[in-house]
């Protein structure tokens, strides 16, 4: 099996997680997301590791030369022999240019950025339509889990509902501007590195997952 070394790239909402699952059930492949790896970094205290505690300790935001240490450290582990799937790396062009030199280091160059594109107007619909009963906690969503009767918990029966503050729109547009304003430049960087690959992530599941699954039987 030829080796495959992928980048997952999506906004917050645009199902990453639930393609992530899928790609990861076909192809023998580890799920890097940096959150996971930052923490058993500092759990097992490597040298980055360490570094890493000392700004996240201080609430500080931790340097790219560690994030990338992090990310090169974990590379080289045995199990990305026949490729890796990145998820929230890079966060920047600065991280893409040391992500291509670890890959030249480590032998393992990127074959493809796939990025799940929904429109963030779509995905505020989507984000901010969770809504919460007050009476014992129910979650619902006004598009894809209404309560059976409207206005009633299909739980307790309540009719007092509630939205978390991050769950309202306003909220959860601005996170949105803030990952498009993260996302843009380093599509534009992949996409002149001829290693883009959008797919439309506003339909069915298992619709967006059949064109990712074709686009990695062809690399």
């Amino acid at each position: 099996m030829s080796t495959m070394n992928l980048i997952l790239m999506g906004l917050p909402g645009a199902g990453k997680g639930t393609q992530a699952q899928k790609i990861l059930e076909d192809f023998d492949i580890p799920h890097i997301s940096t959150g996971d790896i930052f923490r058993a970094a500092i759990k097992n205290e490597t040298k980055m590791g360490l570094e890493a505690k000392k700004y996240i300790d201080a609430g500080n935001l931790v340097p790219d030369e560690v994030t990338n240490g992090i990310v090169s450290d974990r590379l080289a582990e045995a199990d990305t022999k026949n490729g890796f799937l990145l998820d929230g790396y890079p966060r920047n062009i600065d991280q893409a240019h040391a992500l291509k030199e670890i890959g030249e280091k480590l032998n393992k160059p990127l074959d493809g950025v796939i990025n799940i594109h929904v429109e963030p107007d779509v995905l505020v619909e989507r984000l901010s339509g969770r809504f919460i009963c007050r009476t014992c906690g129910a979650t619902y969503h006004k598009l894809y889990n209404k309560p059976k009767v409207e206005g009633t918990c299909d739980v307790c029966g309540g009719h007092d509902f509630y939205q978390r503050d991050d769950d309202k729109p306003a909220t959860v547009k601005n996170r949105l501007d803030v990952n498009v304003k993260l996302n843009t430049p380093l599509i534009d960087y992949y996409g002149q590195e001829k290693l883009l690959y959008n797919v439309d992530g506003d339909r069915d599941i298992d619709d967006v997952y059949k064109d990712i699954k074709h686009i990695l039987d062809n690399l």
